[in-house]
């Protein structure tokens, strides 16, 4: 009879003695004259386990094809291990070489890679240890946002990834077009030749389609990827990234505030519940980075203990005044230590502005609300001082923002009015008006970047390192 194969994971809940199969890729291996230990990790957990060979029973022409990287299915007594950190061990007793692996070839190595390195091996870095924490996280952080909002009764609703409108008003889109471009000349194209018969591009954000969602179903919210062809080469942009993006009919601006801030502590909670040993690697090899580093640019608190403080307290709530005073009067606006001077109301806050609201001045996560106008949205709610919109945005430890929405302006006229002010046109999007024509109530609602959250979550650096394939400026490898 056919053995079942076990995951890694699971090995814990195995009687000691028991007879087992295993499969997985060989992360170092030991070879001697007469015993041999392979680590072998299967991607289910951060934590291998050491198979055993008697080199008395193994042949050593086939233990020989055995290195760093080659799959392996193994049969064998799980036994209690003198080894540490491990509960286990698996005396083989066959193994089967399932894919060779060429060790002069196979780029990752059982040594300490830089992540650039493994950004031009992507294909290969989910089998090192930090990359395959990191993408189990990704995998728990998105199914506990799809558990958050199952369980408050919202409904999922896909919205176009091949769009004719621009939710921002920002124009940083890709072009979606089936015209032959070796045959067209500049300027000459014909876009009722086009597939959809005028211009497409992808789209940057689901919510407008998703407000139309909500003004029907009451709480939805979409997940899918967005695009931005916006030429920057940061550690927190990518051209393609994943948007968590709900809306709600019958909430104001505060309620917005609060979802947001429960479904932020949901997250982390459900990760520190749940993801415990691929936290700890990496709180480890965060801990061991910054010993290179003065005191100055280390993190006050480890990993875990950022985590528990966000579910621990409450998220700090100002209005974007206060905010603009508190950043005008700080030391580093003062000594011209800022990038971008803080000194006129109205500005847009950077991110070492944010930073500085969470790290420095709170020492907490901020939830700035109240923005002006002229630097949010057409579908903002304008407020009653009429230089203000119903904005909001919470701003986190080490990555700024993390969500941006708003109460979304159901006035009819006023919405018409904030489109002619900044030339967005009333005809393409009189579908969207259409729900203010007919039964409109007040709504909200927001967006939360997936990779953000990861960043954060992770402890991670750079935004290219929480996502399998990064697309970025100039980079558009697999």
């Amino acid at each position: 009879m056919k053995k079942e194969r076990i995951k890694i994971i699971s090995i814990g809940n195995i009687k000691e003695e028991s007879q087992i199969q295993v499969m997985g890729w060989v992360r170092t291996i030991r070879k001697s004259k007469n015993v041999s230990f392979i680590s072998l990790n299967d991607g289910s957990t951060i934590n291998s386990l050491q198979i055993v060979l008697d080199m008395k029973v193994f042949d050593e022409k086939i233990i020989d094809k055995i290195n760093t990287g080659s799959s392996l299915s193994v049969n064998g007594k799980l036994v209690n291990s003198t080894g540490k950190n491990q509960k286990y061990e698996l005396q083989a007793e066959s193994i089967e070489l399932l894919g060779e692996s060429d060790p002069e070839l196979y780029p990752i190595q059982p040594k300490k890679h830089t992540f650039e390195f493994l950004r031009e091996v992507a294909h290969l870095r989910p089998r090192t240890n930090t990359f395959s924490c990191i993408f189990r996280i990704r995998h728990a952080c998105i199914f506990a946002i799809h558990k958050f909002f199952n369980e408050k009764g919202f409904i999922n609703i896909h919205t176009p990834i091949i769009t004719s409108s621009d939710a921002e008003g920002a124009g940083e889109m890709f072009r979606v077009t089936s015209l032959d471009l070796d045959n067209i000349k500049k300027n000459k194209l014909d876009y009722t030749q086009d597939f959809f018969s005028k211009p497409v591009n992808l789209t940057v954000s689901g919510q407008l389609n998703a407000e139309l969602g909500a003004l029907a179903l009451s709480e939805v919210y979409t997940f899918g990827p967005t695009f931005r062809a916006e030429n920057s080469n940061t550690s927190k942009h990518l051209a393609e990234f994943w948007m968590i993006e709900p809306e709600m009919a019958f909430y104001d601006i505060d309620d917005n505030m609060d979802l947001a801030e429960e479904m932020l502590k949901y997250i982390i909670s459900y990760i520190l519940k749940n993801c415990s040993s691929d936290l700890s690697f990496l709180e480890n090899l965060e801990l061991n980075d910054e010993k290179q580093l003065p005191q100055v640019k280390r993190n006050e608190f480890p990993l875990i203990q950022r985590l528990e403080k966000i579910i621990d307290n409450d998220f700090i709530r100002v209005k974007y005044d206060e905010a603009f005073q508190i950043l005008r009067n700080s030391k580093p606006n003062k000594k011209g230590k800022f990038n971008f001077k803080v000194d006129e109301w109205g500005i847009d806050f950077q991110s070492e502005h944010e930073r500085y609201l969470v790290e420095k001045h709170f020492k907490n996560p901020v939830i700035v609300s109240d923005y002006p106008k002229q630097i949010k949205a057409f579908y903002m709610r304008s407020n009653r001082d009429n230089k203000t919109v119903a904005a909001m945005d919470v701003l986190f430890p080490s990555v700024g923002e993390i969500i941006g929405g708003s109460q979304r302006e159901e006035r009819l006229m006023m919405l018409e009015k904030r489109m002619e002010e900044m030339n967005v046109s009333k005809s393409e999007l009189s579908w969207y008006l259409d729900t203010r024509r007919f039964g409109t109530v007040k709504h909200s609602g927001f967006g939360l970047g997936l990779e953000r959250l990861i960043q954060f979550v992770t402890g991670m650096k750079n935004i290219r390192d929480v996502i399998p394939f990064p697309r970025t400026p100039g980079n558009c490898s697999y």
